[in-house]
């Protein structure tokens, strides 16, 4: 079981109404996005007798960020997206951040194979195959993505990527892109047939739906955390919570929290009062889509085709013409457009930001914004767009694109990272952090892309932070290998475990056949 800690005090905070809470769960995950139903799943395959408490302040699992209107990627492996691989002053292309996230992706197929195989999920409709492209246009933009292209080459990851500046092929690969376009224009492009759309939305709430049923789980809907502190008198944790539907209040103590909440998760870490959380601020940052309303369109388009962030914009606004799977059903997005509110969750209160200030994290998110005018210029413009400004953008991509096959689309919130910095006094984080106490008994999830799609890697992470020990017995040892091929071992170094790994989450997620690697030898 996990291990409780002694505690410095007890709220004195009066509820309206409150019922009391005796032992309580061994576990306690708010939020029921993806992350919670990771870890809640992992924990549960891992120690099949520990009891699990997961609250929800919505009616319903992935409602917010992990949603499929609200997730600005699905699928995240780095084949696409540009902003993973910068390009330095001498002109190189920094790949490790690339490679990591492709890693890690390959690590959430594992696991979902896993899942499926052993029944736990009935089917893998969650997961469709879909090409990943990049496109760009003008000689220094294609002079970047050829050497984008070279430098990936350099790792198996990244096998089977195509490359073209001839136009023909790229309008035969996506025709919308190419179709109106000024034939003098220099482009070029990028192509991986193994890239995925994964409904994160449809994933997560099918792993809630079968956790609820397993003994010792259980799921509370419209129910809000309002505080959070160590509890003094039986060590761990407690929380107050209140069910939104009835007003009733009560506490409730575990040895292990987790705050999984998105957008809302900075507030809950805050009241934590871990020495860890001083410091870190939260920079929302909100988001909309152009959604195709023409069935024609939609049936003509088939890939993710990623281009080149504005200057100063944040990794969420990278621009793409986007094919996914939603409820059963083909759709096409194009943006996320970016722009300003206070509100740290799609559902959220204006109040989110200014409440989130403390004296602990004035001076860096003060820094952070001195250091990132670019980015405040850049979501300034994208608040003032017109829908023209949004066609305009919308047929950098889709040259004929017209409005009246458009409509705008709410999409999700993200409370990008700010933290404290020797050097810079605060600096804007543009990725996700796990926050945890010393002695590892909470732990929080900050910030955003790629979160959904490195879930498992980062749960994995959690777990040896904060149950050292366990992640050490042999008995956890051995399932972690059972549910993922590749623990313990660098699919980054390894082309046969790669080609090994690839083999068998196609076939259990009935992706298509891949290439062979050229470094693998039979």
């Amino acid at each position: 079981m996990v291990t409780t800690i002694n505690s410095k005090y007890e709220p004195t905070r009066m509820a309206k109404r409150k019922t009391s809470s005796n032992a309580g769960p061994d576990v306690i995950l708010i939020g029921a996005g993806i992350m919670s139903a990771t870890l809640g799943v992992l924990l549960k395959e891992l120690q099949p007798d520990i009891t699990i408490d997961i609250y929800e302040r919505l009616d319903v699992a992935a409602a917010e960020s992990s949603d499929a209107w609200n997730n600005a990627g699905t699928g995240h492996s780095a084949f696409c997206e540009l902003n993973y691989t910068p390009e330095h002053p001498d002109g190189s292309i920094e790949t490790a951040k690339a490679v990591k996230i492709a890693e890690s992706f390959e690590i959430s197929k594992q696991f979902w194979a896993f899942l499926v195989e052993q029944g736990f999920l009935s089917d893998a409709n969650f997961i469709r195959p879909i090409p990943h492209m990049s496109f760009v246009w003008g000689d220094a933009n294609v002079e970047y993505l050829r050497k984008r292209f070279e430098a990936l080459m350099q790792s198996h990851l990244f096998h089977g990527m195509k490359y073209t500046e001839d136009p023909d092929q790229v309008a035969n690969w996506v025709p919308l892109v190419m179709e109106g376009r000024e034939p003098s224009q220099r482009v070029a492009a990028t192509r991986m047939d193994i890239g995925t759309d994964v409904n994160f939305g449809a994933l997560t709430r099918a792993m809630f739906y079968q956790l609820q049923r397993m003994e010792g789980i259980n799921l509370y809907f419209a129910h809000e955390v309002r505080d959070l502190w160590r509890s003094k008198s039986q060590g761990g944790w407690k929380i107050r919570v209140e069910n939104v539907t009835t007003g009733d209040v009560r506490d409730v103590r575990a040895g292990f929290l987790f705050i999984g909440a998105g957008g809302g998760s900075l507030r809950l870490l805050e009241k934590s009062d871990i020495p860890e959380s001083r410091g870190y601020g939260g920079f929302p940052v909100s988001g909309q889509w152009l959604k195709c309303l023409n069935r024609d369109i939609i049936e003509r388009h088939q890939a993710k085709v990623y281009g080149k962030a504005a200057v100063g914009s944040p990794p969420m606004s990278v621009p793409h013409l986007d094919t996914r799977m939603i409820n059963g059903k083909k759709e096409l997005l194009f943006g996320p457009y970016a722009g300003f509110s206070t509100k740290f969750l799609k559902h959220g209160s204006y109040m989110d930001l200014p409440k989130s200030i403390q004296m602990t994290n004035i001076a860096p998110m003060l820094m952070a914004g001195l250091h990132n005018v670019p980015l405040t210029r850049y979501l300034i413009q994208q608040v003032f767009q017109s829908p023209d400004d949004r066609l305009s953008a919308l047929r950098d991509y889709f040259p004929n694109a017209s409005m009246e096959d458009w409509e705008l689309e709410v999409a999700g919130q993200r409370v990008q990272v700010i933290k404290k910095d020797e050097e810079e006094g605060g600096v804007l984080e543009f990725g996700t952090e796990v926050v945890s106490a010393a002695d590892g008994s909470i732990a929080a999830l900050l910030g955003a892309s790629p979160g959904a799609s490195t879930a498992v890697s980062i749960m994995l992470d959690l777990l040896k932070r904060c149950f050292p020990e366990q992640m050490q017995s042999e008995p956890w040892q051995r399932k972690l290998k059972e549910m993922i091929l590749s623990f313990g071992k660098s699919l980054a170094k390894d082309a046969q475990l790669t080609q090994q790994v690839r083999e068998y989450t196609s076939r259990v997620l009935d992706l298509p056949n891949i290439e062979p690697i050229p470094e693998v030898t039979r």
